[in-house]
């Protein structure tokens, strides 16, 4: 069985809409593009470092429309990653399917993300954050990728929102840091469900 990972940029206080560009997510939200001023070297290191040995993608609709217009005319290792790989479209509509490899989803969401982690053994769900909100309320992934940027944004769509429902995560590497403190994070779903406690029986009271 695969992988599933959920790949987020998001600021301090979560916000992970439309880090890339205006124009990727506007919807009541005046801050697209916040995430370019804020990467260096290392942060883009750690992004190619994330990608390698990924072997299918699983987008939603917009997300996938944004990536089609974009990557089939670019160059580089990331153009030639996601153009060569299967892309699985999460969507009730009609998307255009003409990137090379692209296959809509059926109905059943949950079935279909099922079979295609049989078939694959390191998926990345990149953006695509009404989708991510399905995979968190079925617990349907495996790894969490989350880069967290040192600003407080106060409005749009979150990372952990409608679809957030009690887990426990593991933290499978020591925090990164890059120059101008965006903080990368690597989480792996456990089991269970958390549990609480008392502060008095932690401090002895």
């Amino acid at each position: 069985m695969g992988l599933i990972t959920l790949e987020l940029f998001a600021t301090l206080d979560l916000v992970a809409q439309s880090p890339g560009s205006p124009e990727e997510d506007p919807e009541n939200f005046p801050f697209g593009g916040w995430q370019a001023p804020l990467l260096d070297e290392v942060s883009g290191a750690q992004v190619d470092a994330a990608y390698e040995g990924t072997d299918a993608l699983l987008l939603g609709r917009r997300t996938y429309d944004i990536f089609a217009a974009y990557w089939p005319n670019q160059k580089g290792s990331f153009a030639t990653l996601f153009n060569a790989i299967p892309k699985y479209v999460a969507s009730r509509g009609t998307p255009d399917l003409r990137w090379d490899g692209s296959t809509q989803l059926g109905p059943n969401l949950v079935d279909a993300v099922r079979e295609i982690r049989d078939r694959h053994d390191n998926i990345k769900v990149v953006g695509s954050l009404d989708l991510v909100q399905t995979l968190l309320r079925e617990r349907l992934f495996d790894r969490l990728d989350l880069w967290v940027h040192p600003i407080l944004l106060g409005v749009g769509k979150r990372v952990f929102a409608d679809g957030t429902v009690p887990s426990n995560l593991t933290l499978l590497g020591p925090p990164a840091v890059d120059g101008k403190g965006t903080v990368y994070l690597r989480y792996g779903l456990d089991a269970g469900r958390p549990e609480v406690g008392s502060m008095d029986d932690v401090l002895g009271g």
